[in-house]
This record gives C-alpha cells, structure tokens and sequence, in this order.
C-alpha cells in the first residue's frame, strides 16, 4: 500500500515538494509515519484517544525533524469542518475508516472539503466482493454460503464494490483515476500469516521482498487485483 501511494504522488507531484497530508483514521499511524519521514508534513485525524496515543508513543522514538513534521488531532472524517479550512491538504488518506463508518457519504464529504484542487484521495476498503474466497481456500464451506448470503454477497463480484465506490469519488468531485487490490495473496489464502517471513537477517529480508513484489505487481493486474482482500482507490480532485 505504501508503495501505491509513493507511485501516486510520484506522478502527480513536483519530485521534492512537501506535500500537505491528512491521514484520517491513522489508527497505529504507518502511514503517517512513512509519509513524515518522506519528508511530508502530516496530520493525524484519529477518534480514538488510545490510539492517539499509540501514535504519540511511536513518533516520540523519532528524530525532531520528523516529530515535528507530524500533528496529531481528535476526531473523524465528518469533523473536518470543525479543525481545518476546505483546501488544506494537497493529498488525504482515509485507509480502513469507511468500511467500519455508520455514515461513510458523511465522511466521504468531510474528506473531500479539505483536499485542494488536484489533490489526491487515497481510499482502503474491505473488497465485499471477495469476501468468500478466504474461507473457501481453507475449505469452510459454511463460511463460504455465508459470504455469498452477506449484504451485497449476491451480487458476487469485486466490480460490485468498486462500481459504487466509483460513482461515489464522481460524486464528490474526485474522480478514480487508478486502483489496486491488497494482500491478493496474503489476505486470500488461509495459509498465508505463515508465509509472511518474520525472521529477520539476509534471508528474511529476500523473502520479505519477495513478496511485497508479488504483491505489488498482482495488486495491479486483472483478474488477480479483483479478489484481494482490499481495494485501494486514488481519486484526484477536480479544479
């Protein structure tokens, strides 16, 4: 995912600029962090007063140059009226918010008041449409009926999601312009904690490569990217 990001930034941004970014719903902070230390300056939007925490905890480990590169702010997606002036941000994240969100067109609205013209929104949601795959690798049956008789599980296709998702980044003035599917293989497979190398050393380190290449490049070639377990979406925001 964090790979997608650079390579959208990439090529929609000078090389070098320091770009404004909001990362809503920074949960543990990652990406935030990743994006703080890529020389960006980043605020933090998080309900959670825990996990705000979380995020003060690790950013205290970092050097000054990147601590003060990072604000940290209460509050959800449907607040952004209330901390920050429509424009602020030249790119906004909003990773795992939606899915969860009793009102996602809420959030969606609130996000895109404050991106600025030709900005980038960066959306991570839970692909709906492949919701039967994992517990049908691992045999589970049950699991997979299940998926199927879930809401929109019928409807049987990742495009299904996506297609709403599309019409909803129209809606709100920032059209798709690219997207990716994450952990097709990870995600997918119930073997696949396993398979993720935790050790560390040379060794680790190539297969830890290794797959985030897989990863990288199905993310991004059909039919695989239909049926990872998340759907990254880039929608720019029109002038």
């Amino acid at each position: 995912m964090g790979r997608q990001i650079e390579e959208q930034i990439a090529g929609r941004f000078p090389v070098g600029q320091r770009l404004r970014v909001l990362d809503a719903g920074t949960g543990d902070g990652v990406q935030a962090l990743r994006l703080a230390r890529g020389g960006h300056h980043v605020t933090a939007l998080e309900q959670d007063p825990g996990a705000l925490e979380g995020v003060r905890a690790a950013l205290a480990a970092e050097p000054d140059g990147i601590r003060e590169r990072v604000r940290l702010v209460e509050g959800d997606g449907r607040d952004t009226g209330a901390h920050f002036l429509p424009g602020s941000f030249d790119v906004v994240l909003c990773h795992g918010l939606l899915s969860g969100a009793r009102d996602p067109d809420a959030h969606l609205a609130g996000l895109a008041r404050v991106l600025a013209p030709g900005g980038l929104l960066s959306l991570v949601v839970r692909n709906t449409g492949a919701a039967a795959m994992r517990p049908g690798l691992a045999g589970d049956w049950h699991g997979v009926l299940a998926a199927f008789e879930a809401p929109d599980g019928e409807r049987g296709a990742a495009r299904a999601g996506l297609d709403a998702l599309t019409a909803s980044l129209a809606g709100i003035g920032a059209p798709l312009q690219e997207w990716y599917g994450v952990g097709v293989f990870t995600d997918a497979s119930a073997d696949a904690a396993p398979q993720v190398p935790a050790q560390g050393g040379a060794d680790g380190a190539r297969r830890r490569e290794l797959l985030l290449s897989a990863e990288e490049r199905a993310g991004r070639t059909d039919p695989y990217r239909t049926v990872a377990g998340l759907l990254h979406l880039c929608g720019v925001r029109g002038g």
